[in-house]
């Protein structure tokens, strides 16, 4: 697979330690770069979504991909593909969902993970939400932010900067504020 071989070479350029996000085919188009530099964001962020990423390849895409960045952190956006599986096995779904993030969280560097929500089924929704809750892992619903206001929050964001409060402490930002940043642009 292309996108595969492309994201080996890039990850031979990339730093390690930083945010990475995993999903599907709708999050390849995320504009990290605008993103970064219109909220300021310090972190190392790097895009590893693939087309049909699903519960069932989860494991390959994330050791050919994500594994190599030695992420501190992983935003997880996983269902778009699995929608089917998900309405004929919720049970199966489940299962192969707390797998993939047990197989993620083997990964020694990985601080924190978020699964953000996937889609806009609340059934799945709150199955996303179970899973993550048992893993240990942070769930994100972004399925009703689409409609934020990204240049109110950059003004917010440069008010504050403004002023001298930069990071306090240095501490990391909620990946709740990271995903809303990152996936409600539109």
């Amino acid at each position: 697979m292309r996108k595969l071989a492309l994201y080996s070479q890039l990850n031979e350029l990339a730093d390690s330690g930083g945010l990475v996000i995993f999903g599907g085919k709708t999050d390849q188009g995320i504009p990290m770069c605008e993103l970064k530099q219109a909220f300021h964001l310090q972190d190392k962020l790097y895009n590893r979504s693939i087309d049909g990423l699903s519960v069932h390849n989860g494991a390959e895409y994330f050791d050919a991909c994500v594994a190599p960045l030695k992420p501190k952190d992983v935003l997880l956006r996983i269902g778009e593909a699995d929608r089917e599986f998900f309405a004929e096995n919720a049970a199966g779904f489940d299962k192969k969902l707390s797998a993939l993030l047990r197989h993620m969280r083997n990964n020694s560097c990985i601080r924190r993970i978020a699964l953000i929500s996937g889609t806009d089924t609340t059934e799945m929704n709150t199955h996303l939400a179970a899973v993550a809750k048992s893993e240990g892992c942070e769930f994100c619903d972004i399925s009703h932010n689409r409609l934020m206001n990204p240049q109110k929050i950059s003004d917010d964001l440069s008010f504050v900067y403004a002023f001298g409060f930069v990071r306090p402490l240095n501490r990391s930002r909620p990946l709740y504020d990271l995903a809303k940043i990152l996936f409600c642009y539109a």
